[in-house]
């Protein structure tokens, strides 16, 4: 029995590239980045290296990017450090953030409300698009920030962040926009859309986990979310994680160089088994089949069977997939996302499969046999129950 892994839009295994530019840190330039000797000054000539391999690669300056550790940790320190930066100015910090951002963005626009602030939610469609309608109102009342995902990590929806944007930057708010999901799967360019703040992950990239960037556009305030030495502009004090950043860098940099080859053939592989599973479950929904969908994510809707019996299956199988966000592991609620674009979904089972760098058509092949294969085991098993 093969053991495939489809779940890359949860954590995706380390690239050779990576950990071999780690460990190179790892084992020789160890030093602590501020230390005045020979070895600190080594280390910290890697870590500007790598500050400079992710800036070339998004087409950012140097100064404008920050190495932290992880997605909700950017996330955090984009909106509750803009939120503060604002207040400190005399005036209310006002988020606005779209119905099917990230925990980590909804929970931290949440802190602003409770901080004293203000936020906003604006509807997302299951045709891809926002309401655009309600962003207009919600600047016009005097919005702050805005943080709209590149594309959204349940269904794919590559959102338009273009006109969110255009729209923002015409009101003087700051826009934020969580990229973890949208990296060497879209493209993203810092000097083709003038972005303030955008948040990346190393562990959907094929990095280390624990290590992120924040992309800060020179201009743009920010209050540190923690305090100690000056380290990153001390914005995110603490001794540098070198070899982290490293890695991260490498990620980034690969990521970007593949992005048009690697999303043609994971596309062509998520549509094969979209196929297959179209063609061999009655009813079957597929969540954000839009145009404008990132090749890497496929989320579909099946009636009638119990979701934690259809991933055990399939774990038995050998197959990894996830019922949505990995973040939301354990949690008894149904996914925010799902219930946004297509309101409640009663009786359909949500799975979320995600090709990655080593899936193979075979592999597809074997995980559409699987689900069909256990689909019909579960539905055997209630039958003969009832």
């Amino acid at each position: 029995m093969p053991s495939i892994y489809l779940d890359h839009a949860a954590t995706t295994p380390i690239r050779t590239e990576v950990r071999e530019g780690m460990l190179a840190i790892l084992d020789g330039e160890f030093g602590n980045p501020s230390s005045a000797h020979g070895w600190g000054r080594r280390a910290a000539a890697r870590l500007e290296e790598a500050r400079d391999r992710v800036a070339g690669a998004i087409g950012a300056d140097r100064g404008e990017v920050y190495f932290v550790r992880g997605g909700t940790e950017s996330d955090n320190m984009a909106i509750l450090g803009h939120a503060e930066a604002v207040r400190r100015r005399g005036d209310t910090p006002y988020v606005v953030v779209s119905a099917i951002e990230h925990k980590a963005v909804m929970s931290a626009s949440a802190e602003v409300e409770n901080r004293g602030g203000r936020c906003t939610t604006v509807p997302a469609h299951a045709d891809g698009t926002l309401d655009l309608d309600a962003l207009d109102n919600a600047l016009a009342d005097g919005a702050s920030m805005v943080s709209v995902m590149t594309v959204n990590n349940e269904v794919g929806i590559h959102l338009p962040i273009e006109a969110v944007v255009e729209r923002t930057q015409a009101h003087g708010a700051v826009f934020h926009t969580d990229a973890v999901q949208a990296l060497g799967k879209v493209p993203v360019s810092l000097q083709d859309v003038p972005i303030d703040l955008l948040s990346l992950t190393g562990h959907k990239i094929y990095g280390a986990k624990g290590t992120g960037v924040l992309f800060v556009r020179h201009g743009v305030d920010l209050v540190p979310l923690i305090f100690g030495g000056g380290q990153e502009k001390a914005l995110r004090p603490g001794t540098e994680d070198v070899a982290g950043a490293v890695g991260m860098s490498i990620a980034v940099d690969l990521a970007v160089q593949e992005q048009e080859s690697e999303a043609d053939r994971i596309r062509k592989l998520r549509d094969l088994l979209q196929s297959r599973l179209e063609s061999g479950i009655a009813g079957l929904r597929v969540h954000g089949d839009v145009p404008n969908r990132a090749p890497h994510i496929l989320n579909v809707g099946i009636p009638d069977v119990d979701p934690e019996a259809l991933l055990a299956g399939l774990d038995l199988e050998g197959i990894a997939a996830s019922a949505g966000s990995a973040c939301d592991s354990g949690a008894q609620t149904g996914s925010h996302v799902l219930a946004a674009l297509y309101g409640p979904l009663e009786g359909v089972a949500a799975l979320r499969f995600s090709p990655g760098h080593a899936t193979t058509e075979d592999d597809i092949h074997h995980a559409a046999d699987a689900t069909l294969r256990v689909l019909e085991l579960i539905r055997s098993v209630e039958a003969r129950a009832g």
